[in-house]
């Protein structure tokens, strides 16, 4: 059972997009999936539609955005993880199976690793 709250996604209907709020503010999230590159990125625009990051790709382990700069981001982290930690990539086989894009909101003393301090 997962310790932390991940956001549901249906990698049967990607590309999808959706309204999200995110560290108490509403975003437009969109998810895709490059079939050739079994890769998958992250578009995060405001509820307006203004873009905040498009083409994010998910890396195991990774929080999203943290090389972007930029006040209007979520205050909240977003990390594609298996909580298990078996899992070295992420494919579409596993995504939304063992991996999950997780809001990495555990204390760092927690029993579970918090990916925030990892470089």
């Amino acid at each position: 059972m997962a310790k932390r709250g991940y956001i549901p996604i249906d990698k049967e209907d990607l590309p999808v997009e959706f309204e999200i709020e995110l560290g108490g503010q509403d975003f437009i999230l969109a998810v895709n999936h490059n079939a050739s590159q079994d890769i998958f990125t992250i578009d995060l625009w405001t509820i307006d539609y203004a873009p905040l990051v498009l083409g994010e790709r998910l890396i195991l382990n990774e929080r999203l955005w943290a090389d972007v700069v930029n006040e209007k981001l979520p205050s909240i982290d977003l990390v594609p993880m298996d909580e298990a930690d078996n899992e070295t990539e992420i494919t579409f086989d596993n995504f939304m199976s063992t991996v999950f894009l997780f809001v990495d909101d555990l204390p760092p003393d927690s029993d579970v690793p918090n990916l925030e301090n990892e470089e």
